[in-house]
């Protein structure tokens, strides 16, 4: 006899309220006599799960029954809860009361121990409002208007059917069909710079990622950081990616791109950095560090 059966066959009746033996027996692949050795089971176990005979009969459960909470292990609750919470996090108030009733039903208490502010530091709630709003367009399946600033500094309108909330690398980003391009497309949220919400609604698809979405290959970067930034590094480099120095220094190496992001990150350390590899980033930093100094000299 499989345990899990027992359960599923449990929650098959609180979903539906009762079922025919033939129905159990051809949803759980089991003959119908099974089924019923099951049922014995399940009420050995105190479960008040109980058969009717006749034209309307089936295997039912009480009209008040629910699962007891002890069926659950303490850990168990716990993970339960913390996912919930996780997502009550990103200020959906559907899991906040859900959130509230389990752990009044589990009698556990995590305590308040995530916050998530998605407003850029020195900013405004505007950041946290547009994702609200990306939210309940995802949803309700309800298409929007964006304004959106691209790479090449291009500012176009796009009518948007948002499928989904991507967060990656420490940025979020939006997923969806763009009717202007009639193609799927990913948004980088910083770079949404108006939003509307409209009344249509569309048919939700899966995403399908671009067929020349596979990965790169991108030249390899070899960085040396001083001690004194190391916070930093920490920040854009994973640790299997760093190598310590003696004097305290940091080695990083990644395959990145090479491309204005890198060049701007570069020069953001100032001094504090020096390229290894390869050499001729060395000169298209330096050039650029020149060009800042004409720009800016007294």
């Amino acid at each position: 006899m499989s345990d899990s059966r027992l359960f599923k066959i449990l929650y098959y009746l609180l979903d539906k309220g009762s079922a025919t033996a033939p129905e159990l027996a051809k949803q759980f692949e089991v003959s119908p006599r099974t089924i019923y050795r099951d049922v014995e089971a399940l009420s050995g176990a105190g479960i008040p799960v109980y058969t009717e005979s006749g034209r309307n009969g089936g295997i039912s459960l009480l009209h008040d029954f629910v699962l007891d909470r002890a069926i659950l292990s303490d850990n168990e609750k716990k993970e339960i809860l913390t996912a919930i919470q996780s997502i009550a996090a990103t200020g959906y108030d559907v899991e906040k009361e859900t959130l509230t009733k389990l752990s009044a039903l589990f009698n556990v208490n995590m305590g308040n121990w995530i916050e998530v502010d998605f407003s850029r530091w020195g900013g405004h709630s505007c950041d946290n409002s547009k994702f609200e709003l990306l939210k309940t367009a995802v949803i309700r399946h309800k298409e929007i208007k964006i304004i959106y600033e691209n790479t090449n500094n291009e500012r176009t309108e796009r009518i948007v059917q948002p499928l989904k909330l991507s967060y990656k690398s420490k940025e979020w980003y939006l997923k969806g069909f763009c009717l202007k391009k009639q193609d799927f497309r990913i948004f980088k949220l910083n770079r949404i710079l108006e939003l509307e919400l409209l009344e249509r609604t569309f048919a939700p698809k899966l995403y399908l990622e671009p067929e020349n979405h596979f990965r790169q290959t991108y030249a390899r970067i070899v960085l040396l950081f001083s001690k004194e930034i190391a916070y930093r590094v920490y920040d854009e480099f994973d640790e299997t990616q760093i190598k310590h120095m003696e004097n305290g220094d940091l080695i990083a190496s990644a395959e990145m791109p090479v491309d204005t992001w890198l060049i701007g990150y570069l020069l953001s350390f100032g001094t504090q950095v020096e390229i290894i590899e390869p050499k001729y980033l060395r000169e298209v930093l330096a050039e650029q560090a020149q060009e800042i100094y004409k720009k800016n000299k007294p």
